[in-house]
This record gives C-alpha cells, sequence and structure tokens, in this order.
C-alpha cells in the first residue's frame, strides 16, 4: 500500500482558499485570495485552474455558507486528484512494462526522474512517480535515478525520502550525472513531471529538466513527462511563451541541512557578494519529449496527440 502523501499543487491551492476564508468571505474577498494565490505560482497552469474552480463554487452560494462549501469542493479536487494520478501510474507503467521488455526482463529497469513529483507533491500516488509506484507494486524490479534537483534540492530531500520508504531501489545522483549514466548505457528511459504543458506539446518542469531532455535524445533514451489534464494550458501554444518563476538568490547561495551530529545549519557556499539568479523552471520543447503520459493515456507531444485524449478541448 503507498503511504497517504500531501495534496498537490492544485489541491494546496483550494485549501489555501478555505484558510484564507478565515478573514472573509465576501465576493472581494474572494477576488483577492484568488489573486494571491495565483501570483505565488505563475508557471504552475493547474494552481490557477484549482483556484477558478474554487471562486466559482463558491460565488455560487451565499456568504454564510461559504466556508463549508470551500472544503466540500477542496475536498472533491484532492479525490479527483487520486484517481486521476492513479490513471497515470496504469498508463505509464505500460511505458516501463516495454522497457522491461526490451530488455529481455533481465536484470533492473533504470528510470532517471528530476525533480518531486512522488506523492509527496501530488496525491496518493504522484505524477512521475506514479509509473514507477505501479511498476514496483507489478513486481518489476525498477531502480530509480534521483537527480538531487538543485537548487532546492526536492530530489534529495523529497523524492528519495519516499522511495526509501516505498522500499524502491535507488541512488541520489548530482544534476549533471544524468548525461554520464546514458552515455554509458545506465538509463533505460527517463520520466519527468510538468508545472505546464502547452496545447502543442511543450513543457515546464523544474530547471535542470531541458537538459536531460537534450541529453536523452543524443543518447537515444526514451523521455516521457507524466502530467494530469488540469496542467495542460489550451491557451498557449508555444513553451516560450509560459512565465518562468524567478526566485530568490539565496535559494542558490545558501544550503541547508544537517550536521553529523543532528543540527539544522544554513552555509554559504559562493563568496560573500557574489550575485546569483534563480530562474525555477526551464521549458522542454514537444520535439524532445518521446511521450505525454496523462491520466487519459500516453500521446505523442502534439496539438493532434492532445486533442485525441481531451476532444472536449479540441
Amino acid at each position: 500500500m503507498l503511504v497517504r502523501g500531501a495534496p498537490l499543487i492544485g489541491a494546496t491551492a483550494a485549501y489555501g482558499m478555505c484558510l484564507g476564508l478565515g478573514q472573509g468571505a465576501s465576493d472581494a474577498d474572494i477576488d483577492r485570495i484568488a489573486g494571491t494565490l495565483i501570483a505565488c505560482r505563475p508557471t504552475a497552469v493547474n494552481l490557477r485552474w484549482a483556484v477558478q474552480r474554487m471562486s466559482e463554487a463558491l460565488l455560487s452560494v451565499q456568504e454564510d455558507d461559504r466556508i463549508k462549501a470551500a472544503y466540500a469542493e477542496a475536498g472533491k479536487i484532492c479525490e479527483e486528484d487520486v484517481a486521476v494520478n492513479e490513471a497515470i501510474g496504469t498508463h505509464g507503467l505500460k511505458c516501463i512494462e516495454e522497457a522491461w521488455k526490451r530488455k529481455g526482463e533481465d536484470g533492473e529497469v533504470r528510470i532517471l526522474t528530476h525533480c518531486n513529483a512522488g506523492w509527496l507533491a501530488t496525491v496518493d500516488w504522484g505524477t512521475a512517480m506514479a509509473p514507477v509506484y505501479k511498476a514496483h507494486e507489478a513486481g518489476i524490479p525498477v531502480h530509480v535515478w534521483v537527480d538531487e534537483t538543485r537548487p532546492r534540492s526536492q530530489g534529495a530531500s523529497l523524492t528519495a525520502w519516499e522511495l526509501g520508504a516505498q522500499g524502491i531501489a535507488h541512488s541520489l545522483i548530482v544534476d549533471n550525472a544524468g548525461g554520464h549514466l546514458m552515455q554509458h548505457g545506465q538509463v533505460d528511459l527517463c520520466i519527468v513531471g510538468t508545472d505546464r504543458t502547452t496545447a502543442t506539446g511543450d513543457v515546464c518542469n523544474k530547471i535542470g529538466t531541458y537538459l536531460k531532455a537534450l541529453a536523452a535524445r543524443d543518447n537515444s533514451v526514451p523521455f516521457y513527462v507524466a502530467l494530469p489534464g488540469s496542467t495542460i494550458d489550451w491557451t498557449m501554444d508555444n513553451g516560450f511563451e509560459i512565465p518562468i518563476e524567478e526566485r530568490s538568490p539565496d535559494e542558490v547561495l545558501w544550503v541547508s541541512g544537517k550536521t553529523r551530529d543532528g543540527r539544522l545549519e544554513e552555509v554559504r557556499i559562493a563568496p560573500k557578494g557574489t550575485p546569483a539568479a534563480n530562474p525555477a523552471f526551464d521549458v522542454t520543447p514537444s520535439s524532445l519529449v518521446t511521450g505525454l503520459i496523462t491520466e487519459r493515456g500516453v500521446c505523442p507531444a502534439s496539438r493532434e496527440g492532445l486533442e485525441n485524449l481531451y476532444p472536449e478541448m479540441g
């Protein structure tokens, strides 16, 4: 059984609206809360999707009933996400099974991932990690190469932790090691998540994803992106139009962690006065993506591929 994880960014936004209503539930309050939440993560489109859905649900009921209605709607979003993420895992399992067959069902299927897209980031299953968990449950031996994912180290602190909790073989690697591993035939496929996918299949994920996709293409390694339909931005065709969140330079200049005696400390890793830039995401063009793994199936990273799965959005 999977350990129940925290809500994904959309569900988190939904519960954020619930908390915000404690300070007022008027129409103006809802607009204010919604605007604040959307501004927190400009790159992630499913946050906007959840906030808009919550706003529509709340504005349709009387002010005195809005807090109760907010928690009910947020709960629905969470439960829907459980089903969506498990479906992503089921469809993505087929990609891992194909890799397993290519190896003659011998040895481990070695999967490289970037950032955290497991049950600590989403609900119960995760997106990019859901196929891994399904493969593990199916008895396919998997080994996950876990990118550390600087500067926030989501891979080192989150993905590695949850894989350990699930008893799945894994190794933490520095962000720049993936290309080397691919050159030496030690990666069978890559699976990553995405914060926004354009209608034409470009994907925007944690900074460094693009470089993994380039290395994968150069070494003929399949590169898959796992996503729920809520992260598809049907209004956008070009990934380079996606707003890229710029985060604090301190995340680059300082690292935090435990000392050998268990104390939590922050350490500066650059000379005093050194400036830093910190773009949090990058865009991987659809031409570098082998396939998109969604809750409705796996499709080519293209408008036609997405519209075949989501005909109502075409």
